[in-house]
């Protein structure tokens, strides 16, 4: 019988590449993956992980047990812990809501989410969510105010007199309510939100993995902006030569033409 103290303790997230997906699991379940520095050093790093990986185009990020993640672990955080990833303050909540990856990301909510787990989302390029989750920033609440990203993102996702009634009474929503407002792509069947996180997860790894990149950063970087401002038409042209000079672009026509799928060599 093994002996339990000298036993390895479980990461404090799980990385798994399914194809060109890669899967990143909060461990936690004990503590409803409630974010401790700990679990963001091992998120900001397995997020690195993916980045630098050719092989990965999309990262889904979940939970186990039965929560997706139950925010900061206020445990740590009232015995004056630091929650920021080890040297990496920069990757913000989580080691997550301010680290940039050009892959597109994923959130599969699987069970409890409100306060930083709604962060995660809001942080999050898509999100699937299981239809008997909540969302919601219910920090007013206990006397804080969601600074992971909640009050800043929030109203960039969904109408801003919905947000401010959202941050302000910290009521929570369903995973409908999320789905109708915009701020959820997919609500999955109980049990299935990773399943179906992956199975979008796989239409976009199909896709051109460059394309696919400088969509995202467009997206991303030209949300604020007018569409008849120069700087963005500057960006545009930027990921046009990008995109169109591409061995992938050539491939991609060239597969259409000889009615075949196309191979993607991700330059």
């Amino acid at each position: 019988m093994a002996d339990e103290s000298t036993t390895a303790p479980e990461p404090a997230a799980l990385y798994e590449r399914r194809g060109n997906v890669a899967l990143i699991t909060l461990n936690r379940p004990r503590a409803m993956n409630a974010i401790n520095a700990e679990l963001a050093t091992a998120i900001g790093g397995l997020l690195e992980r993916a980045q630098a990986d050719d092989e990965v185009r999309v990262v889904v990020i979940t939970g186990s047990g039965r929560a997706f993640c139950a925010g900061a672990d206020l445990k740590a955080l009232g015995s004056g812990q630091s929650l920021d990833a080890d040297g990496h303050p920069e990757w913000g909540f989580a080691g997550y809501t301010q680290h940039w990856v050009s892959k597109p990301t994923i959130a599969a909510v699987n069970g409890f989410a409100l306060g930083g787990g709604t962060e995660l989302v809001l942080a999050s390029d898509l999100a699937v969510v299981d239809e008997n989750a909540q969302l919601g920033l219910p920090e007013v609440k206990r006397g804080l105010f969601a600074a992971a990203g909640g009050v800043v993102r929030l109203q960039q996702q969904i109408p801003k007199k919905i947000a401010l009634e959202l941050a302000l009474t910290g009521e929570p929503i369903s995973a409908a309510q999320g789905k109708e407002l915009g701020l959820v792509n997919r609500v999955a069947p109980a049990g299935t939100a990773l399943e179906v996180a992956l199975e979008l997860a796989e239409k976009i790894a199909a896709n051109a993995p460059l394309s696919v990149r400088e969509s995202k950063a467009m997206i991303h970087w030209t949300a604020s902006d007018s569409d008849w401002g120069q700087d963005v038409w500057d960006l545009n042209a930027e990921a046009l030569k990008i995109v169109f000079a591409s061995a992938d672009a050539q491939e991609g026509t060239k597969a259409f033409t000889e009615k075949r799928r196309p191979v993607w060599q991700g330059r």
